[in-house]
């Protein structure tokens, strides 16, 4: 790229970034907020319609996770946090139903909000975001006013009445200590004289926003929120002149915006005392003995659950524990989510060059999510993982489903404990680095795991846990999936065979409901149902004995209900029948051992099969070679050893 290139683009920002604001008396500001009222928002409201303005979608009753998740909820989704966070709509819809109110000056906008998680559930990168939505607005303030408070402030309480007639707005709030001694020694109070400017809401410039971390015990100072007193100008000015005051503290920058308090409960109650103050009275102290400080602000807190059990059991926090509105942030508990949310995170690194193999992320959200899940009676961790996933689940030996809302009501606190993705995210770059060709699979990144839950957890009873969730549960299910997958890529007409025998059983099925006979789609000849046939379809998802009678009648039942609808039916369509033909087709093949063993056990035409096979893996679903070789040696190695 040439010089003036380079150039061009440096302008093109600047000019951006130097677009003319608003700057003019407040008479011209007034009539401002008579064309556009919004303009004087309070910071609830202003950080709502950075939110919704952006667009929202109801999650409809055909979306997987509306029963599995959502618990048939009618739940608000939100464009500006879709892009970026998953399996999360749950505690975003909590938190604007929080800012809905507060915007409408409900209770709430006089309460703190609390996100409580565990580590690496997302609490900091959520307010983060919650943070640059700001930074979208713009606020209208007193021309060097310290604070950046609303102009309206000017005003005498004597014409407020009159002014909010006019302008149809609501004046809350009063001149700072700096601004109020402006007015009456500088302009002699003709409040009408002073300037208007428009300012950007920044998080680097501490414009509208401020963070304030947890401050060591021993170095708390409440002026890192209020500010300080100068005290080198007290040889000039009296103590209780308000040109002594230097106003830079969180709460003096966070004005008209958002002030986040980080780890909020590793402070002391003394340091917190000002969170009352700003909550209920909309006032924070002023340094020294001014006068208090009108704030308007959102106050966004967070906290690990250890931090609020500690805090909450003491009785004299009562007080602070009146005025704050928790959201519960679990971890994610859906795999697909989870899985989504590690595919961002490596988006963001510098990991993007990496080859991922087919499955290898689903293996690190499936150990993830079983080790944030409770043990429940109703069925076993790996069930529950599906039905919570939004799969059709039917155990094997029960045709009833089972019910997605007894399983998350079982237990309270699910998903507030486990391995945190930041756990995972450590694994995944193990892998990478014990990887010679820059690959991951799902085999490396099950020893990664390993590896890092030995290193990683003390605690032997969780440890154990943790290892046999890996090298039981998801080990199988992996190489279920594996099994599969070689055999679907080695079977010719993969599909057609498939949708064959599905029409097949479909035909039968119906016939045995309905007690009729079957019309041969070929001869045309009426027959009785083949119950061996079906029989042996079924018994590969362990339906047996009298469960028979019952899936059979489902499966018409379900299928025939989508044909009335319209709906394109297949093989596919109902899962429970999916996972039954594709365990017949791959049971029925013979040849597979031979393919996938070492090429010194397969002839000139197994060759060719194999070869044939490495082309799908590598083509159609997203091998390369490498990560294609490794798994089928593992799959010759752990499957069809001993075939």
């Amino acid at each position: 790229m040439s010089k003036s290139k380079f150039l061009d683009l440096i302008k093109e920002q600047r000019n951006q970034k130097t677009k003319e604001k608003f700057k003019g008396s407040f008479l011209d500001y007034l009539s401002l907020i008579e064309e556009s009222p919004e303009v004087c928002d309070l910071s609830h409201r202003r950080l709502y319609k950075s939110i919704i303005e952006k667009g929202s979608e109801r999650i409809e009753e055909s979306d997987p996770r509306y029963s599995s998740f959502f618990e048939k909820e009618n739940i608000e989704v939100f464009n500006y946090f879709s892009d970026v966070f998953f399996g999360n709509e749950k505690v975003i819809s909590r938190f604007m139903r929080y800012l809905k109110s507060a915007s409408s000056k409900g209770e709430e906008s006089r309460q703190v909000l609390l996100l409580m998680g565990p580590v690496g559930a997302g609490k900091s990168a959520l307010v983060d975001h919650i943070k640059r939505s700001m930074e979208t607005k713009s606020i209208y303030a007193i021309d060097g006013c310290p604070i950046n408070e609303e102009p309206l402030h000017l005003l005498p309480r004597s014409l407020r009445a009159k002014f909010e007639e006019i302008l149809g707005v609501k004046i809350e709030g009063d001149l700072c200590p700096v601004c109020r001694h402006r007015l009456m020694e500088d302009y002699k109070g003709k409040y009408e004289k002073f300037n208007v400017v428009e300012k950007s809401i920044s998080i680097r410039g501490r414009t509208g926003i401020a963070v304030v971390p947890p401050v060591d015990a021993n170095t708390q100072d409440t002026s890192m929120l209020i500010g300080v007193q100068d005290i080198s100008k007290l040889d000039l000015y009296s103590e209780d002149d308000p040109r002594t005051l230097t106003l830079n503290g969180a709460f003096n920058k966070g004005n008209r915006g958002i002030v986040e308090f980080v780890e909020v409960f590793k402070n002391e109650i003394e340091f917190l005392h000002t969170i009352i103050t700003a909550t209920q009275e909309k006032a924070v102290p002023s340094p020294g003995s001014n006068a208090m400080i009108y704030f308007d602000g959102v106050i966004l807190s967070h906290c690990n659950e250890a931090e609020w059990n500690r805090f909450k059991s003491e009785h004299t926090n009562e007080a602070i524990l009146d005025r704050i509105v928790k959201i519960d942030v679990p971890y994610s508990l859906e795999v697909d989510q989870e899985v989504k949310i590690y595919q961002k995170m490596i988006g963001m690194s510098d990991f993007r060059d990496i080859h991922i193999a087919p499955h290898t992320l689903k293996v690190a959200a499936m150990f993830a999510i079983m080790s944030r899940m409770e043990e429940s009676q109703k069925c076993d961790l790996l069930t529950k993982l599906k039905i919570y996933n939004g799969e059709e689940v039917i155990e094997r030996g029960r045709v009833k489903k089972i019910d997605v809302k007894d399983l998350r009501e079982e237990f309270e606190r699910e998903g507030m404990t486990g391995i945190s993705t930041r756990f995972i995210m450590k694994s995944i770059d193990a892998a990478l680095a014990d990887s010679e060709n820059n690959t991951i699979t799902p085999i490396s990144m099950m020893k990664a795991l390993i590896s890092q839950v030995k290193e990683q957890i003390t605690d032997v009873n969780y440890r154990n846990r943790c290892m046999d969730i890996i090298k039981k549960i998801v080990r199988d299910e992996y190489l279920k999936i594996l099994e599969n997958e070689i055999a679907k890529a080695f079977i010719s007409a993969y599909e057609e065979q498939a949708q064959s025998v599905f029409e097949s059983y479909l035909d039968n099925a119906e016939a045995f409901t309905t007690n009729s006979t079957v019309r041969d789609r070929i001869t045309k000849e009426e027959r009785r149902p083949d119950d061996r046939f079906m029989k042996a379809i079924e018994g590969a998802i362990g339906i047996t004995g009298s469960s028979k009678d019952g899936f059979r009648s489902d499966v018409t039942a379900y299928m025939f209900a989508k044909m009335r609808k319209g709906e394109k039916v297949d093989y596919t369509s109902y899962k429970p029948l999916k996972e039954a033909i594709e365990s017949y087709l791959i049971s029925s093949v013979k040849d597979i051992a031979r393919i996938v063993t070492k090429s010194k056990t397969r002839d000139d035409d197994q060759q060719k099969k194999h070869s044939e096979m490495m082309r799908v893996l590598i083509n159609d679903y997203g091998y390369n070679e490498h990560s294609a070789e490794e798994v089928i040696t593992y799959a010759s190695n752990n499957i069809w050893r001993d075939s």
